[in-house]
């Protein structure tokens, strides 16, 4: 095995995993701007790879923008000489799909779902903090039931203070209290409080349906200041990369 590329792009960043192996060794973010051009993503891939001195052999991209997508694939394949592996829905997988459209699933949460398959028990549900927040849910037979799409907590602050005319803009950060004494508690109590009910009250009714308890795992930004003393058993912020990681193998031929 030698050192590869794990590229998950998303609407506000690429998240970029460097495995030698089977070992995360670095990872770095780039910010996702469709106006780049394939050279300006091939000068700042080469330049952190040659700042660490590597030398990489092979590369999967999954993406949420199809153009930016395109536009790391020629980059790679222009500055690194590498075919890069697009993750999709018609990529070899551990999980089946079991979706009434299979062509609408992300490729990220592919990898999330390839991931918990390899690291977690059975059933399970992801809860991924993006840009929005989702959950992917794996049953006992490792298949790919379905999922749940929310606003995330950016664009409920966003919504907000754009959308109304006294709000301010804020920082996601933990919440003190649900009954807040000004205005930047009580919409950080709102968002962050409620988004976390939300949650809570979504695995309930998600267990309901599979009739059963399963591990729940959280990944993305926001992962780790929701949920201290709450119905999540892992938080895994590397989960969607050790999925690529496990994908590239699997269709890299």
């Amino acid at each position: 095995m030698g050192i590869i590329l794990a590229i998950d792009i998303g609407n506000t960043h690429a998240s970029i995993g460097i495995y030698d192996g089977n070992k995360l060794v670095d990872t770095f973010r780039i910010s996702s701007d469709i106006k780049r051009t394939v050279d300006e993503y091939g000068i700042l891939i080469c330049g952190f790879l040659n700042h660490k001195n590597l030398k990489i052999e092979g590369a999967i991209i999954s993406s949420v923008v199809p153009k930016l997508g395109e536009t790391y694939k020629e980059a790679l394949n222009k500055y690194l000489k590498i075919k890069a592996v697009n993750l999709s829905y018609k990529s070899k997988m551990p999980v089946n799909l079991k979706l009434d459209n299979n062509k609408e699933i992300g490729a990220d949460r592919i990898a999330n779902a390839t991931a918990v398959v390899k690291k977690y028990s059975l059933p399970a549900i992801v809860i991924d903090f993006g840009t929005a927040t989702t959950f992917d849910i794996v049953d006992e037979n490792s298949d790919f039931i379905g999922g749940i799409i929310a606003p995330g907590l950016e664009i409920q602050a966003r919504a907000l203070s754009q959308f109304t005319s006294k709000l301010p803009k804020i920082k996601i950060e933990p919440a003190k209290s649900a009954i807040a004494k000004d205005t930047i508690s009580a919409m950080l109590s709102g968002i962050v409080l409620g988004h976390k009910c939300m949650i809570e009250g979504m695995i309930k009714n998600c267990e309901k349906e599979l009739n059963a308890k399963a591990t729940i795992v959280a990944t993305g930004g926001y992962s780790d200041i929701l949920f201290e003393n709450s119905v999540i058993d892992y938080i895994d912020k590397d989960l969607t990369l050790l999925g690529l990681k496990e994908l590239y193998y699997l269709n890299k031929d």
